[in-house]
């Protein structure tokens, strides 16, 4: 009899011992709720971490510097449109700085990390934008060259769009459109990856561009039809190249914002010897970027058509239509 209930005592004391050395779920949930599982012991719930929850800080890619600095190109391009009617020296400044801007932009998306796609749409509209800008103003300066000018702006906006579009649809939202196979085009993949080349085609391009608009400030040549009838005295000295002050058109031109009275206003402004020189040097560069645009345009067609010449294939089309027998 001693020797059953000594056994049986041993056995509960085995048990008690054995729920002692092993915690339960309700004791692990009190010492969360205690705080000492992690050495507050100040009574306060603490929850464990969620392992889904992204704990690194929330970036604002609207205030990266690149982005940045693509703000205030937008700022001095409106400025810069703001004086391109009659004061050429200040907006060939802010335009120069709003396009040298466009190369800082991209060292700074280098060099703190910070290359998003928002910020690549972002520069290509900016020089989308202002170029064609520039080239509407050049349209409305050089009438009779306004269909070139025209054509120019179609051109750029067509081979710019097709490309990025060919790129995003046949190789993938995160390929870049600066990523350019040598085996579709070598002179293009040569324009996109070589940053000393990229720069100097873009850069004498608007060179060319910037020194048309200073030469409509120098041309001696008026439009007569568009004036009102004045004295002797006046009229030769206006056929010979004066400059007119604003004062003078209001008593020219019933509107002084006219396009004859602004063709007056910009007459002999400037001397011509420096936009004939930078129009002489960046005007090879200036037909090379055109005909990249073209090679461009034509390239991302090729590459559009391959990919809807493999999507009727793999859809099996044109489907031959079953005829019926009679």
């Amino acid at each position: 009899m001693s020797e059953r209930r000594t056994r049986r005592q041993a056995a509960l004391a085995a048990a008690a011992a054995a729920a002692d050395d092993t915690p339960t779920k309700y004791n692990q949930d009190e010492a969360v709720m205690n705080g000492s599982s992690n050495g507050n012991d100040n009574g306060e719930a603490v929850a464990p971490p969620d392992p889904k929850v992204d704990s690194s800080p929330r970036e604002n890619i609207f205030l990266f510097w690149p982005n940045i600095i693509g703000y205030s190109r937008i700022v001095l391009a409106i400025a810069s449109l703001y004086y391109m009617p009659l004061h050429p020296r200040t907006c060939s400044l802010l335009y120069s700085i709003s396009c040298l801007l466009d190369a800082l932009d991209g060292y700074a998306a280098r060099y703190f990390q910070q290359s998003t796609k928002f910020g690549a749409v972002l520069d290509m509209v900016t020089d989308r934008c202002t170029t064609s800008c520039l080239l509407v103003f050049l349209s409305s300066a050089f009438p009779r060259w306004a269909i070139v000018f025209q054509g120019l702006i179609s051109v750029d906006f067509a081979s710019h769009y097709m490309h990025m579009y060919a790129t995003l649809a046949m190789a993938g939202s995160d390929t870049s459109h600066k990523n350019v196979d040598k085996s579709r085009s070598w002179l293009l993949n040569l324009y996109y990856t070589n940053k000393t080349v990229l720069f100097l085609c873009c850069a004498l391009n608007e060179i060319f561009f910037i020194a048309l608009y200073l030469l409509s400030f120098s041309s001696p040549l008026l439009s007569p039809q568009l004036l009102e009838p004045l004295g002797e005295h006046k009229a030769t000295a206006i056929q010979t190249g004066a400059q007119v002050n604003s004062s003078v058109l209001r008593q020219l031109f019933t509107n002084p914002y006219s396009a004859g009275a602004l063709e007056m206003a910009r007459a002999n402004k400037m001397d011509s010897t420096f936009p004939w020189i930078l129009a002489g040097i960046s005007a090879p560069v200036m037909a090379l970027k055109q005909f990249l645009n073209v090679l461009q345009m034509v390239k991302a067609s090729r590459w559009l058509a391959e990919g809807d010449v493999n999507a009727r294939r793999k859809a099996g089309l044109p489907k031959r239509k079953s005829t019926k027998k009679a």
